[in-house]
């Protein structure tokens, strides 16, 4: 599975997993040493994550039902949680650096396939 940005036509990940089910949206990252380059959690459904216990910064997209970034959050350090976007259907969670290299931003649509 992909996701790309359409509006940028950058690839964000090309090993995608999923959490959908309340242990797997529990753990999402937890007990992980890093996310590498290509790979890609989706937490769904979700409009809000926390950073608690993990290692590793990563960077976090909000999400929409029709796949549009309502919030990029670049860099998302270890311990920290972030507001609650009621408009986001899904979190998707990337390696730290992503965001950035890629110009994904607010507004942006992604195909996820």
């Amino acid at each position: 599975m992909k996701i790309i940005n359409k509006t940028k036509n950058n690839l964000l990940a090309d090993n995608v997993s999923f959490a959908d089910t309340s242990f797997k949206r529990i753990k999402g990252l937890l007990g992980r040493g890093q996310l590498n380059r290509g790979e890609a959690l989706i937490i769904r459904p979700c409009n809000s994550i926390h950073t608690f216990f993990m290692r590793f910064a990563i960077d976090v997209l909000f999400v929409d039902r029709n796949n549009r970034i309502v919030k990029a959050m670049p860099n998302l350090k270890p311990f920290c949680i972030t507001g609650v976007y009621f408009t986001a259907d899904k979190v998707i969670e990337l390696p730290a650096g992503i965001i950035q290299s890629t110009d994904t931003q607010f507004g942006d649509i992604l195909e996820i396939n």
